[in-house]
């Protein structure tokens, strides 16, 4: 299944494909390596976007909500991924709680729950659904477009409050599919012989997109140096910037410098390679994940002149939370279209296997501009077997193999990264 693209595949990544189809033996060999002395998250999705100059991630996300986007031709492979991801943690699993987000009325992300039931049970396990939300005190059903239903139920602790579960339900793994957005709920802390993942510091409460693309810094150069291939091409620059108030228009000098910073380092690089696209950063939330607090700037005076309805925008974020602390990263124009509408690819993986994923449309929105945004839809992708083998043949850039293979390169340095950075921000580093 490909999709119908219009793609600027050309000038320097023609040549990056080319390093990486040849240095394939070696690249394999290297992530084997690393998964040694690494754990890859539970699962993961990765936002791509391909400059055709540049192919780099611009956000990974631990608590993927879009598995139902994924091509049905998946499926088995994406239920062998997961019975190796569950046994890597419990191995005699029988039980396996999922604990969904709270927004029970987007019909897509309901889709997306019932898409990973489908998944677990298929790999031999009981699967049933934990609610967060203090309303559902008895078994609630949630009713799906195809007629089907789910059915949300209370969580409890045990009589001793040493484990997690519901009702005559006491599963040996629980499976957050909430970003804690809101916090770390009591209830699941201090558990005992029982497996949540991912861990509770992967969730927004703790977690900063800095913190990975640090990661994605180490990994990143490591990885160039291997291929020998300018880690640029697959790596966008950014900076932090902390305490800023949007609402009262405080931080704003610090978040300007930070623009103007990033802003010449891109400059720089675009007159090295000559590009003649105009340079632009993203600046977003650095907790934070459905699309909100983003804005497109190029020019570092655009940070002084926000009005009103852009700060507004920018001072909160998803569960009404106020952003504090923002990350500027370099924007990585998105080339690729599908029919006309600007496109960007969304890798999936289940524990260090690509298991599939998407393009993500927009029509209304540039190639300048975050798609994550409603009228986005979605096209899947089957990263079929014999897409997941390059054609080594194939002349740079004309076949679809060796496109998806570099997709599923960079989305597996993003995942390494996202190991590499959990392992630094854990408060149990014992647990590694």
């Amino acid at each position: 299944m490909v999709p119908h693209l219009i793609t600027a595949l050309n000038g320097p990544l023609l040549d990056l494909e080319k390093k990486i189809l040849e240095a394939t033996p070696g690249i394999e060999r290297w992530f084997r390596l690393e998964w040694q002395d690494h754990t890859p998250p539970f699962y993961c999705s990765v936002d791509l976007r391909n400059a055709g100059f540049k192919l780099a991630p611009v956000d990974t996300n631990l608590f993927p909500g879009g598995f139902n986007n994924l091509s049905n031709d998946m499926l088995p492979l994406i239920v062998q991924a997961a019975m190796a991801a569950i046994d890597k943690y419990c191995p005699d699993a029988k039980n396996l709680l999922l604990i969904p987000e709270n927004h029970t009325r987007n019909t897509f992300y309901l889709q997306n729950i019932a898409r990973l039931i489908k998944i677990f049970r298929q790999t031999g396990l009981n699967v049933r659904l934990g609610s967060l939300m203090p309303e559902i005190k008895a078994p609630t059903p949630v009713a799906l477009p195809n007629g089907n239903m789910l059915v949300l139920e209370p969580l409890v602790r045990s009589k001793n409050g040493r484990r997690l579960g519901l009702k005559d339900f006491d599963p040996c793994t629980i499976l957050l599919n909430n970003d804690l957005s809101a916090g770390v709920p009591g209830i699941l802390e201090d558990l005992h012989e029982q497996t949540l993942l991912p861990p509770l510091h992967a969730g927004w409460t703790v977690r900063r997109k800095s913190n990975h693309f640090a990661a994605y810094d180490d990994v990143v150069r490591r990885f160039a140096r291997l291929v020998g291939v300018d880690q640029w091409m697959l790596n966008p620059f950014f900076a932090k910037c902390g305490q800023i108030n949007f609402a009262d228009s405080e931080g704003e000098e610090c978040l300007a410098d930070s623009v103007n910073s990033v802003l010449m380092r891109i400059r720089r690089k675009y007159k090295e390679y000559k590009i003649t696209e105009t340079p632009f950063v993203i600046v977003k939330a650095d907790a934070g994940t459905y699309g909100m607090g983003i804005m497109t700037v190029t020019d570092a005076n655009e940070i002084k002149d926000l009005n009103r309805k852009q700060r507004n925008k920018m001072a909160v974020v998803k569960d009404g939370l106020e952003v504090n602390e923002v990350i500027v990263q370099e924007g990585v124009h998105s080339f690729e279209r599908i029919n006309d509408a600007v496109a960007e690819p969304v890798v999936y993986m289940m524990d260090r296997y690509v298991v599939g994923g998407f393009y993500r449309v927009h029509a209304e929105r540039d190639i300048n501009e975050n798609l994550n945004a409603p009228g986005a839809h979605f096209v899947p992708l089957a990263f079929a077997q014999q897409h997941a083998i390059p054609d080594f043949r194939a002349t740079p850039g004309t076949t679809a193999p060796n496109r998806f293979y570099m997709y599923g390169v960079v989305a597996r340095l993003a995942l390494l990264a996202a190991s590499v950075e959990l392992e630094k921000t854990d408060p149990n580093p014992e647990d590694f």
